[in-house]
This record gives structure tokens, C-alpha cells and sequence, in this order.
């Protein structure tokens, strides 16, 4: 078995150190991040805030975890009770180009329904996900399945092309015809 990614349960607010600590054990990490802007009474900021707070992504080879879960501020694999589940790579891919590509981007909702899209052209050219609308601006939600988490990107409608999968009745013939 290689190198796959799997998402590290950490201490909320330790994100940052977590994922400095595994990469300066030569371990491949992947903290997405957001930019929100946070307004008090006589100021406003802008934080960098992790995607998914109290989680962190890390490809390693889970028969060699001991290390992993020995570092300082990390809770757990997460898995299926007791046993560690992989990220989807294709998951994890989709979320990384959509972190660097300049767009927007932001926390939301966990959605398994909706239409499912595929864009076409620009900088998320081939990312796959769902179309939702938030505060008047069309974004692609990417999930990430085993966190039951979700991120939106700000898309262009005319970049998108639908995916069709084949309706009940389709598969219903084809299976007739076979």
C-alpha cells in the first residue's frame, strides 16, 4: 500500500502548527485556507482561516501512522470508528486548484444534492461539483465525503457544462437490452 491522503482530526486553532510541524518531517501536508475580513468596533482585519477548522490533510503511508498521530495537537485519523479512511485523491485535487485559483472562496453547508457540474475554461478548467447560489453570486460547492464538509468557489455560470448520468429508466434499458 502507498502514500494516500488521509484527513489528521487536530486541536482547533492548531491547524497551523500542526501542519508546519509534519512538513518538517518531510511529510506532504495540505491546509486550505480562506481570507475573511473580521470587523470590530474600531477596526477591521483580515484573518487567514483554515477551510475546515480542527482538520488538516496529510499523505502518508498508514502502516507507518504512529508518527503522525504522536505529533503534538493531533486527536486522530479520521475513519470509520477505529479504522482510518483515505481522502478521495480526486477530492483532494479538485480542492487544491480550486484554493489556488485566485478565486474566492469559502466555507459552506455539506451539500449531496443539487446538479452536478463539470467547469469548462479558466483556472478551475475540469473541477467537478455542485452549483449553488450564496448571497447573489453562483458558486461550485467541492466536498470533501469523509468530513461531510464542503467549500464554495465564486464560478462564471457560462464555464459550466452539466454532467449527465443516465436516469433510472436508462440504466433500467440498457440492462433490458444487455
Amino acid at each position: 500500500m502507498g502514500s494516500l491522503w488521509y484527513a489528521l482530526s487536530v486541536k482547533t486553532r492548531f491547524e497551523k502548527l500542526v501542519n508546519a510541524h509534519l512538513q518538517g518531517r518531510g511529510y506532504e501536508t495540505f491546509l486550505p485556507t480562506y481570507l475573511e475580513r473580521r470587523k470590530w468596533s474600531d477596526r477591521t482585519k483580515s484573518l487567514v482561516i483554515p477551510l475546515f477548522p480542527g482538520y488538516i490533510f496529510c499523505r502518508f503511508d498508514i502502516n507507518a501512522r504512529v508518527p503522525i498521530l504522536m505529533t503534538p495537537g493531533v486527536n486522530f485519523i479520521v475513519g470509520a470508528g477505529r479504522t482510518p479512511v483515505a481522502v478521495d485523491e480526486s477530492e483532494i485535487a479538485g480542492l487544491r486548484q480550486a484554493v489556488g485559483s485566485g478565486k474566492p472562496i469559502l466555507p459552506c453547508q455539506y451539500k449531496k444534492i443539487g446538479e452536478t457540474v463539470e467547469i469548462e475554461q479558466g483556472p478551475l478548467r475540469g473541477i467537478r461539483g455542485t452549483i449553488v447560489r450564496i448571497e447573489n453570486v453562483d458558486r461550485l460547492v467541492l466536498s470533501i465525503s469523509l468530513l461531510m464538509r464542503s467549500v464554495a468557489v465564486e464560478i462564471d455560470l457560462s464555464s459550466v457544462k452539466p454532467i449527465n448520468y443516465p436516469t433510472v429508466a436508462a440504466c433500467e434499458a440498457m440492462a433490458r437490452s444487455a
